[in-house]
């Protein structure tokens, strides 16, 4: 009996540190995981933030071109057109001063 009742002790206490070993492997591994996880996250994150800045100037480009066309489509004054009216102005006015008007 107390044979059994020993090898019934060594086999709970077996049992546990088998259990136990067992849990930390599936910690680590649990860990490896999250750590994995998290590197392929942050490896996502970089690569579309330097995807985005390289194709930043393309999209500003197409932007800019789409805008001129609206515009254009509208018949809205550009800031050439602004400038040039704003010279035909000063001129005019400085020929009313020269003559007197």
């Amino acid at each position: 009996m107390k044979d059994t009742l020993e090898q019934l002790f060594y086999f709970g206490v077996g049992s546990i540190l088998l259990a136990k070993e067992k849990l930390d492997k599936a910690t680590d591994m649990s860990r490896s995981f999250k750590e994995q996880g998290d590197q392929k996250a942050r490896e996502f994150y970089d690569e579309a933030v330097a995807k985005g800045s390289s194709e930043r100037s393309q999209f500003k480009g197409m932007v800019k071109d789409l805008l001129k066309e609206v515009v254009g489509d509208l018949g809205l004054a550009t800031h050439a057109d602004i400038a040039a009216l704003r010279e035909e102005i000063a001129l005019l006015r400085r020929e009313q001063v020269k003559y007197g008007d």
